[in-house]
C-alpha cells in the first residue's frame, strides 16, 4: 500500500485520538453502522483532501465501511495531526498522503498521490483537488462523477469556475448545507480559533481588544466566543449587510485602518486575500498578534510585513515576531495558516460529527445522481440536512414537536387568512 507520513511508529497514539473524537460522532457512527451492512459505495474510487485529524479520520472509516476505496492528502500543509495519519495506515489500511509542516511542493506531490488511483469522486477542503485536476490532471475528468467541498473559500472558488464555464463536473456545497455552516462554522470556529490563539501565544484576552476581520459565520463565531472571554471586540467588513448585523449585535464596527491603530489581537475570517496588508501593519501598536482562520494563508500579507521589517524570528513554537524600523514590534501566528489547527487541534468531534455526515451522505448522494447532475455547484438535498438534523437530535436526547394535520394544511393553503 502506498503511502507517506511522519512515522508510523505514531499509529498507537493515534488510534486513541480517533477512538476519543469517535465518542462524540454519533450521527456519523449510525451512519458507518448502516454503510457496513449495506456496502453502498462497494468499488467507489474516492480522493480526499482534507485535514488530517481524528475527526477526518472517522469520515475516512465510515466511507471505507461503505465499501469505497480511499485516498487521503492533507488540505492545509500546518493541520495533519501525524499520529492520526499513521493510525489510518496502519489499523484501517487506508493511504494517507500527509506531514504536519510539509513543504509547499511536497503539499502538491500529495495531493497528486491522492488522485493517482483515479476517482470517481473528489472531497476537497479549499478546491485544491479539484483545481488540480482541471490544470493538470483533465485525463480523469472522464472518470469522476461529482465532488464534494467542505469551505466556505473552496465554495468561491468552485462557483466561480461554474460561472465560467470552466467546472466539468458536479459539486455539492456541503459547506452551505445548514447543519455545517450554523454550527461548524459559528461554533466550532468560534471555539477552536480562540483556542488556537491561546495556545500559542498564552495570553489574555479579557480587557483587550480584539479586531474580527470579517462578520459571516465563522467570524460571527469568533466575534462571540472573543466577547464572552471579556474581549472588547471590533468587527470590519465589506459588506454593508453583515456591517449592520454586526452593529445590532452589539459590537464596534470601522474600517480596518481606523481598527488597526487601536486593536491587540487581528483575526481574519474572510476567505480573501491581502485583508490586513503593510498599510494597516504601519498602523497597529507595538507587540500586536496577528491570527488567520480562513483558509489560505493570503489573507495577511506576510511578504509585505516581511519587506518592511527589519528582523524577524521565532519566539515561541507557533510565534513568529517581526521587528519594523523604529523598533515595534508584530507577531504573527502559525505561520499565518489556520490558527485553530495550526496550533490547536481544530474543532471539536461534537460539531464535526454534522459536517462529516453531511460530506458522507452526499458521497453517497453523487454515486447514486452524480451522472444526472449538470456541472454546477450544488446544495446539499434539504432532506439530507434534516436526517442530520434529526439523527443529532436523537444522540442529545432532545425530543421536538409535529406539526398536526391542520397545521400542515394550513401551511400548504391560501384561502384561510383571519
Amino acid at each position: 500500500m502506498e503511502y507517506e507520513i511522519k512515522d508510523l511508529k505514531l499509529a498507537e497514539a493515534g488510534k486513541l485520538r480517533i477512538d476519543w473524537a469517535a465518542n462524540s460522532m454519533p450521527v456519523l457512527r449510525k451512519i458507518a453502522e448502516k454503510f457496513s451492512q449495506d456496502k453502498p459505495l462497494k468499488g467507489i474510487r474516492i480522493a480526499a483532501c482534507l485535514h488530517v485529524t481524528s475527526e477526518t479520520a472517522n469520515l475516512m472509516i465510515a466511507l471505507k465501511a461503505g465499501g469505497a476505496e480511499v485516498r487521503l492528502a492533507a488540505s492545509n500543509p500546518l493541520s495533519t495531526q501525524d499520529e492520526v495519519a499513521a493510525a489510518l495506515v496502519k489499523y484501517e489500511k487506508i493511504p494517507v498522503f500527509a506531514i504536519k509542516g510539509e513543504d509547499q511542493k511536497t503539499y502538491y506531490a500529495h495531493i497528486e498521490s491522492a488522485l493517482a488511483h483515479c476517482p470517481q469522486i473528489t472531497m476537497d477542503d479549499g478546491a485544491d483537488l479539484v483545481s488540480t485536476i482541471h490544470n493538470s490532471k483533465k485525463e480523469l475528468i472522464s472518470e469522476i462523477l461529482g465532488g464534494t467541498e467542505e469551505t466556505t473559500t473552496g465554495v468561491i472558488r468552485l462557483k466561480s469556475m461554474a460561472r465560467q464555464g470552466v467546472l466539468s463536473y458536479p459539486i455539492i456545497a456541503v459547506n452551505e448545507a445548514k447543519t455545517k455552516h450554523l454550527f461548524d462554522n459559528r461554533y466550532g470556529t468560534g471555539q477552536s480559533t480562540i483556542d488556537g490563539i491561546l495556545r500559542s501565544t498564552n495570553i489574555l484576552l479579557a480587557g483587550l481588544t480584539v479586531v474580527v476581520c470579517g462578520y459571516g459565520w465563522c467570524g460571527k463565531g469568533v466575534a462571540l466566543r472573543a466577547r464572552g472571554a471579556g474581549a472588547r471586540v471590533i468587527v470590519c467588513e465589506v459588506d454593508p449587510l453583515k456591517a449592520l448585523e454586526a452593529t445590532m449585535d452589539g459590537y464596534e464596527v470601522m474600517p480596518l485602518k481606523k481598527a488597526a491603530t487601536r486593536g491587540d489581537v487581528f483575526i481574519t475570517v474572510t476567505g480573501n486575500k491581502n485583508v490586513i496588508s503593510r498599510e494597516h501593519f504601519k498602523l497597529m501598536k507595538d507587540g500586536a498578534i496577528v491570527a488567520n482562520s480562513g483558509h489560505f494563508n493570503v489573507e495577511i500579507d506576510l511578504p509585505g510585513l516581511e519587506k518592511i521589517s527589519i528582523r524577524k524570528k521565532r519566539v515561541r513554537e507557533f510565534v513568529e515576531e517581526f521587528t519594523l524600523k523604529g523598533g515595534k514590534k508584530i507577531f504573527v501566528l502559525g505561520e499565518g495558516r489556520l490558527i485553530n489547527l495550526a496550533a490547536a487541534e481544530g474543532h471539536p468531534a461534537l460539531v464535526m460529527d454534522m459536517s462529516f455526515a453531511n460530506q458522507a451522505l452526499s458521497v453517497l448522494y453523487l454515486k447514486e445522481h452524480g451522472q444526472k447532475l449538470k456541472k454546477e455547484v450544488y446544495p446539499v438535498p434539504e432532506t439530507i440536512d434534516q436526517e442530520i438534523a434529526r439523527l443529532k437530535l436523537a444522540s442529545m436526547n432532545i425530543k421536538i414537536d409535529r406539526l398536526t394535520a391542520e397545521q400542515k394544511r394550513y401551511l400548504t393553503s391560501w384561502q384561510e387568512g383571519t
